[in-house]
């Protein structure tokens, strides 16, 4: 867990590009528990209707969470984020959810490094905060919306056995990283969770009670409770003989995690390629084969859900079994590999510009950059390879030292080593987006009126919420949003932040 928490502190990998806006997690939730209802916004996944609400004890709809306000649980100390405790400050718990569960697509890694700080920090409540753990719940759904189930489940372990709503998060978790025996049995030892009939049949089969599970469903279906779709599912997870030779389940288009498992149960796996980010964390189990593993990783790996490491062992892992594909870029690394490796700086030059083609394509240069960076550095390269090289040492954590080693070649290099240093005096910008970049560098920038208030009125998480998305649409249109946000995270002392977004709007393909 450490590894990972410094990956993503260090901004460490980026999010796909081109996609399409996918569900967030209050779309793709498995209706496990009893809940009051969805709330705004809220979906409930096809074919796991509720159980009517005098299925269970009504206290188990309104009770609050015991213990700690939830709004302060955080897996990351001060001393680690440099955010202060009273980040949140006057701002309204409404308005932070809003703004964690926007969707940023192509953030940059900088940038997704500075939300998954503010997602895992041990932070003071709200000044409204009553205990419902709205803010809660939103660094949950966003976790689970970049696949980051690690986190999400050492935040949830607590409060998921006090509350449906943490649990209901809690069981998917466990559903998509193979550990479902562990969350039935804490549903059937706690009384306090109320669960759907689906969830009451696949809990039921899976302690191998099996004759009480198919009661469970006769009677779930007899009340109405579970669509015939669903029905048909556990009816062929129940007793799998009885459909053999019956052509397959036709595929559900919005399934949930336990969908997802039911589906690989009986036999008619799902592809997780086309789903939420986070479906791809059950690829990663060692059951999977390595080609839908590697795949998987590279997925996770954009959004920073695993760390550089990770992937790297992958890659790695034996000889590629064909070509083409991922088969390409495994070929790539390891070549790339073997050569730093052996310190040989010819080998290395000869394997840089290929390597490098395959993470600028497949979007994984910061993480590329985090395993390679800092030993590229060390090497005597010369010529493209010594460019290329000192460009990836710039993506790296290493980059300010890697920038003060440099002797500028000319081109863009003097104002890249600027922006590593925090001083571009003198320098002239090469194009619009380095003006923009410049101008939050200047000595005579100031916070925009917008951030300014916000600041004023002890708003400051709330107007780094808004900085991200700032700087992420503002490469697309308004330059002057990339200059506001840059300048707000330097004004409140997130300077390396700012510097390796300057950076990354420079050097990589995509900007936001």
């Amino acid at each position: 867990m450490a590894g990972l928490l410094t990956g993503l502190l260090a901004g460490l990998l980026p999010a796909a590009a081109g996609a399409e806006a996918p569900l967030s997690a209050i779309d793709w939730l498995s209706r496990t528990v009893q809940t009051p209802g969805p709330g705004p916004g809220e979906i409930a996944a096809a074919g796991e209707a509720p159980v009517a609400a005098g299925a269970a004890p009504a206290q188990i709809v309104t009770t609050v969470i015991d213990g700690p306000n939830p709004d302060a649980i955080g897996l990351l100390p001060v001393a680690t984020t440099g955010l202060p405790r009273t980040l949140w400050g006057t701002s309204t718990s409404e308005d932070l959810a809003r703004l964690l569960r926007e969707e940023r697509i192509d953030t940059l890694p900088a940038i997704q490094g500075l939300l998954y700080a503010l997602l895992l920090a041990e932070l003071d409540p709200p000044a409204d905060s009553d205990g419902r753990g709205l803010v809660y719940l939103a660094r949950i759904d966003r976790l689970l919306d970049l696949g980051a189930l690690d986190p999400a489940l050492s935040m949830l372990e607590g409060p998921a056995i006090q509350a449906p709503e943490p649990f209901r998060r809690w069981f998917d978790v466990a559903l998509l990283t193979g550990q479902e025996d562990r969350a039935c049995e804490v549903m059937r030892e706690t009384p306090e969770i109320a669960p759907t009939f689906p969830a009451r049949v696949f809990c039921l089969a899976r302690g191998g009670d099996w004759n009480a599970a198919a009661l469970s469903l006769r009677t779930g279906e007899a009340l109405g409770y579970v669509t015939p779709e669903m029905g048909e599912l556990l009816a062929r997870f129940l007793d799998p003989e009885l459909y053999e030779g019956e052509p397959p389940i036709p595929v559900p288009q919005r399934p949930s995690p336990l969908v997802l498992r039911l589906m690989e149960a009986i036999g008619e796996p799902m592809q997780t390629t086309t789903l939420p980010v986070a479906f791809a964390q059950s690829d990663l189990r060692s059951n999977a084969g390595w080609k839908t593993r590697l795949e998987a990783a590279e997925r996770l790996a954009r959004t920073g859900a695993i760390e550089a490491n990770r992937l790297l062992g992958l890659y790695t892992e034996r000889q590629a079994a064909a070509s083409g594909g991922v088969w390409d870029r495994v070929e790539a690394v390891q070549r790339f590999d073997t050569a730093i490796s052996a310190q040989d700086p010819v080998a290395v030059a000869a394997a840089l510009p290929e390597v490098w083609r395959h993470m600028e394509r497949s979007e994984l240069e910061v993480p590329f950059a985090t395993l390679f960076g800092a030993d590229l550095s060390q090497l005597p390269l010369t010529g493209a390879a010594g460019a290329l090289a000192f460009r990836i040492g710039l993506l790296s954590p290493d980059y300010e030292r890697i920038a003060r080693d440099r002797t500028p070649l000319g081109g863009i290099e003097p104002f890249l080593i600027g922006i590593a240093r925090g001083d571009l005096d003198g320098i002239t910008p090469p194009d619009p987006v380095a003006g923009a970049v410049k101008a939050a560098f200047s000595r005579g920038a100031r916070l925009s009126e917008s951030y300014a208030r916000l600041v004023a009125e002890n708003r400051l998480g709330e107007a780094l919420l808004i900085a991200i998305g700032d700087i992420t649409d503002g490469a697309r249109g308004d330059l002057r949003d990339v200059t506001a946000g840059l300048y707000l995270l330097r004004h409140v002392g997130l300077e390396s932040v700012a510097r390796r977004a300057g950076l990354e709007l420079l050097l990589l393909e995509r900007r936001g």
